[in-house]
């Protein structure tokens, strides 16, 4: 009971700060978007989770692409279809004939890239992520150059006029040569680590002006130093509202969420006056 009254209570302080604050700056305004479709709450990464969300109000996205064997984009986050497929196979490693075959546990469809692009196309003021998981063992440079070069080409062949498309990685290296190739490109560089300087000097250096980093240990300080340097600043993970509120007041610009509809339900409901785009 002791435990449970000093979250209430934290909450509550978190709550009142938030009020005091955004009641006096009413165009308060974050980017709320659905990691993976909303991970803990839909079948991540099918058709059938960005159907869902986008139909309970949600205008943010999250996804993450790689390729077939025979070169044919496809979406999922990990490169094993065991966890979310119950299937043996590494995606890189199969055809996408052998993957049109397969099915999630919860029986979905396995999502190609074009499917989710089709869908996404007649969307009006929509943000999406895509993220290139290009893993140097899976994605030498040879077979990178070409797979930057395709994506960028395909998502932008299919991106609603006035939506927001940005692409995605841990791994600098596509970042690098799509900021080469395209200089018009939007990109944000991802780490498993919270906002430091040393972040801020690592997105800096890469010529890019988003950045998305752990939400624990984030400060405002910060986020704020980040802001002032030009960057555009995107936490995760969010796992609960609570997340999404520590978001808010730490300033953040973007926050992804694996409960999204739970978030933008609440914050509708209890926090009116912050707008979530």
């Amino acid at each position: 009971m002791k435990c449970k009254s000093l979250i209430l209570s934290v909450l509550s302080f978190i709550l009142f700060g938030l009020s005091t604050q955004l009641l006096h700056g009413q165009d308060k305004a974050v980017q709320l978007f659905a990691h993976r479709g909303g991970a803990h709450e839909q079948d991540e990464n099918t058709l059938s989770a960005f159907k869902a969300s986008y139909e309970k109000g949600l205008r943010g996205f999250e996804t993450d692409v790689r390729i077939t064997k025979d070169g044919v984009y496809v979406i999922s986050h990990d490169p094993s279809l065991e966890r979310t497929n119950g299937s043996k196979g590494i995606v890189e490693q199969l055809t996408a004939a052998e993957l049109r075959k397969v099915k999630t546990k919860k029986g979905n469809q396995f999502l190609f890239l074009d499917d989710l692009l089709e869908y996404l196309s007649d969307k009006p003021s929509i943000y999406v992520e895509f993220e290139m998981k290009t893993r140097p063992e899976d994605y030498p440079q040879e077979k990178l150059e070409p797979y930057c070069d395709q994506l960028y080409k395909k998502i932008m062949a299919k991106k609603p006029a006035d939506a927001l498309y940005v692409l995605t990685a841990f791994d600098k290296r596509p970042l690098k040569y799509l900021k080469s190739r395209y200089p018009e490109v939007e990109l944000l560089y991802i780490t498993s680590s919270s906002l430091s300087v040393e972040v801020i000097k690592e997105t800096q250096e890469l010529g890019i002006k988003r950045v998305g980093c752990r939400l624990g240990g984030t400060s405002r300080d910060l986020v704020r130093a980040a802001q002032k340097e030009g960057l555009i600043v995107s936490c995760w993970p969010g796992l609960s509202v609570d997340d999404f509120l520590l978001g808010v007041s730490l300033g953040c610009d973007y926050l992804c969420s694996d409960v999204p509809v739970e978030v933008f339900t609440w914050m509708k409901n209890k926090m009116p006056w912050v707008t979530i785009k």
